[in-house]
């Protein structure tokens, strides 16, 4: 005897329940456009002022002729310092942080103690402090080793609190990674720092770049310690705008074409590392 095969059709939906689907489909979408758009518009709005002629900028009015003389005129008014001070800093704070957390954060998940869990919780309770707190600590430090108005005395206060985010952040990742892995390059003739190198380090790259976006920003934006600890030679980009605002008036194109510049270098940034930035960030969420 031959065994029939019966193939059961998935039966076709009504008409009225497509018709709900499609509409919470649409439903979804314009939903995210308009979410988007509200995001995006404080963005967009500063964007196009920067464009803007000086004496057109709080016009309501979106067609107008587009001009240059905004980012012209931050050039002339020694941005260009600021704005390089503020690459340098966060470039070396989140280098700095990163070459010794990272290895601090693999010893915590491999090294095995009774406290290492509050060692790891203490680690972050440093970032969890007011800003404030550490102000005059820092500002009197700084005084004594002549470290005010310096780009390295911001790179070492941006070190001290970029230094938990990479240890605590970067333990997670290493806790994921099996041991076993580093056991079978130990077995091939991998010393422990080969191991390190080689297998483990690679494996977290996503966390790695995730880690790296989280503390260049945090270096990037900060305003309060740049304002406090320089002066005239340090001062980075955030705390240059507030040159633009006067007693005479307030350079809206300026401080609108300044914004854009600073928002600039993290946008591409995180553009460019989007696919390990969105991995990175997501690794952690199940443990199994």
């Amino acid at each position: 005897m031959h065994a029939e095969t019966w193939h059961h059709a998935a039966p076709a939906l009504p008409v009225w329940q497509r018709a709900v689907q499609g509409a919470q489909r649409h439903l979804r979408s314009t939903a995210a456009v308009v979410v988007l758009m509200v995001v995006l518009l404080p963005f967009l709005w500063m964007v196009q002022m920067a464009f803007r002629p000086a004496g057109d900028a709080l016009s309501l009015d979106l067609v107008f002729s587009p001009t240059l003389e905004a980012f012209a005129g931050l050039w002339q008014d020694n941005f260009a310092r600021s704005f390089g001070n503020s690459l340098l800093v966060s470039v070396l704070s989140t280098g700095l942080s990163l070459l010794l957390g990272v290895p601090a954060a693999y010893a915590l998940s491999r090294w095995r103690f009774k406290q290492r869990r509050q060692v790891a919780l203490w680690v972050l309770c440093t970032r969890m402090a007011p800003p404030i707190a550490f102000t005059i600590p820092f500002f009197l430090a700084f005084r004594w080793l002549g470290l005010l108005d310096s780009v390295w005395g911001l790179v070492l206060v941006y070190l001290t609190f970029n230094l938990a985010i990479v240890i605590w952040m970067m333990q997670g990742f290493f806790e994921a990674i099996p041991t076993a892995l580093e056991e079978a390059a130990w077995m091939d003739g991998c010393s422990i720092w080969s191991a390190f190198w080689h297998v483990t380090l690679p494996l977290t790259r996503p966390g790695l770049v995730a880690t790296a976006v989280l503390c260049f920003i945090f270096s990037w934006s900060d305003f309060f310690f740049a304002l406090i600890l320089t002066r005239t030679q340090a001062v980075t980009a955030p705390v240059a705008i507030v040159n633009f605002l006067q007693y005479d008036g307030w350079e809206w194109t300026k401080i609108a074409a300044a914004g854009t510049l600073v928002m600039l270098p993290v946008l591409l940034f995180t553009v460019l590392v989007r696919k390990y930035l969105v991995h990175g960030l997501t690794a952690g969420g199940v443990k199994d």
